[in-house]
């Protein structure tokens, strides 16, 4: 592969640990690490529903912030209002600003910009939020600025068509020498497969392939370290 593309929230680092610090500060040690792994699953669920609402123009960016964690609390009985979930959200966010790279994953981004491959991000989100997040994990290290798209910025996201086109273009790409690594079944692996780029489901969270889908992935792998392994057999 000449280019590899990362997703980034839950693909590069471990998203559930923010969610999981800051669960436990809003509710006070009630729950195991196992409930809230539960609910934090759920809540992902939720995110990327509310999410597509949002992008549509269906609802506000705010109800999307803070509808996914109320959907998923509701999902458990768990009680909350309005105000503890912006008040979550907001929590949730400073909880971001400590995020850290998978070990692995910094180890392959080193190998592969050694290599000299094309390295890029293309991820869903606001672009504040995003690029603090990219900031925080320093991804610049590795991958230029101009190699950092973001759905906020361009109009589209994933799994929309318009968005892998857009770097396409940008970036010159060839189809059949591109990989792009994500952990969402259905806007990572099912948006690069359809512009004819190959995809890597980071499935750490061992999910289902969904039943009758139109695309599977070339490779799957569930965790950092297999990903890893993947590029350094090579």
């Amino acid at each position: 592969m000449d280019t590899i593309i990362f997703d980034v929230d839950d693909t590069l680092y471990d998203q559930a640990r923010s969610f999981h610090q800051t669960f436990r500060t809003m509710f006070e040690g009630l729950f195991t690490d196992k409930e809230i792994d539960q609910i934090y699953r759920v809540s992902r669920k939720y995110s990327e529903i509310l999410f597509d609402q949002s992008e549509a123009g269906e609802i506000t960016q705010f109800e999307w912030q803070t509808g996914r964690i109320i959907k998923a609390c509701n999902d458990f009985n768990i009680p909350i209002d309005i105000e503890k979930a912006e008040a979550f959200h907001h929590l949730y966010v400073e909880e971001q600003q400590k995020i850290i790279l998978f070990d692995e994953v910094e180890e392959l981004l080193e190998a592969l910009h050694k290599e000299g491959k094309q390295l890029a991000i293309l991820t869903n989100g606001e672009e504040k939020h995003q690029a603090k997040k990219i900031e925080q994990l320093k991804l610049t290290r590795w991958i230029p600025a101009e190699n950092i798209f973001i759905s906020g910025t361009h109009g589209f996201a994933k799994p929309k068509r318009e968005i892998f086109e857009i770097m396409e273009e940008k970036l010159g790409i060839h189809k059949t020498k591109t990989v792009y690594i994500g952990d969402s079944f259905e806007k990572d692996i099912i948006g690069a497969k359809q512009v004819g780029w190959q995809a890597i489901w980071m499935n750490h969270r061992k999910r289902k392939l969904p039943e009758n889908a139109a695309f599977k992935p070339d490779q799957a792998v569930y965790s950092a370290k297999e990903l890893l392994e993947l590029f350094v057999g090579e």
